[in-house]
């Protein structure tokens, strides 16, 4: 047991500091769902640290092409986007063979979710969902439609900015993340409640995916770098909801 804990060792502490608070009014589902006491912090156990571990034989060949990889009877319908970028740790080093996992509306801004019933309609050609390994070097890439704003149950009128949802499992359970990532120059997104709960515009920055003209390709789809850091001082932000027990 002891060989195995120095092998991998503990992770930092995570820096509350840059996250926005888990109570936030503005954000009306926050009311509900944030935590009522402090957090407790625990020493990570071995389990948390030494997995989980995955392999491409698991992965279809089209999982990171959101573009094909539902299509049926023809491609989607809406602007043509790649996304990638790098997943580092805390000390900016590649977090290879991670798993990233991203869902999103479609060009209408619509789910491919029962629940889901605004009045845009579903692309019969898009399933809004995908995933990938990083490589050796951390890196990542997939293809997909630009989704599109919707309004939401928040407030009289609020609209929540274009976005895509991540959820990264990285060579460790205490590196968990779920985020989000938005599109630069969308003009919905300093009106968004859930942004506005992040008091550090730094941390808000790093959130939005600039686009990268470098990654284009010619006549078919326009590019957007994201990079993620899992834990520490220059994480990539959680949703507002944070973690329990002895992820902290």
């Amino acid at each position: 047991m002891s060989s195995v804990l120095n092998q991998f060792g503990e992770f930092m502490q995570r820096d509350r500091s840059i996250h926005p608070p888990a109570y936030t009014p503005d954000y009306k589902t926050s009311v509900l769902r944030s935590p009522q006491k402090a957090l407790i912090s625990l020493q990570n156990s071995l389990s948390e640290i030494t997995g989980p571990s995955f392999s491409a034989d698991e992965l279809g060949p089209l999982d990171n092409d959101l573009i094909l990889n539902y299509a049926k009877e023809g491609l989607p319908i809406g602007e043509r986007i790649v996304v990638h970028g790098y997943v580092v740790d805390e000390f900016g080093r590649p977090v290879p063979n991670a798993l990233v996992e991203v869902w999103q509306a479609n060009a209408g801004g619509r789910y491919r979710h029962k629940k889901d019933q605004y009045i845009a309609p579903i692309d019969p050609n898009f399933g809004g969902c995908g995933r990938m390994l990083t490589d050796a070097k951390g890196y990542y890439y997939f293809r997909t439609i630009k989704p599109a704003p919707y309004p939401w149950r928040n407030r009289v009128n609020d609209w929540r900015p274009a976005h895509i949802h991540y959820a990264i499992s990285g060579s460790a359970w205490v590196q968990r993340l779920i985020t989000q990532m938005y599109f630069e120059g969308d003009p919905l997104i300093p009106h968004c409640p859930i942004l506005k709960s992040i008091a550090d515009e730094a941390a808000v920055r790093g959130l939005i995916a600039p686009l990268d003209r470098s990654a284009f390709v010619q006549l078919d789809c326009l590019a957007y770098r994201f990079d993620i850091v899992l834990r520490g001082a220059r994480a990539t932000l959680f949703e507002n909801n944070l973690q329990r027990g002895s992820h902290v």
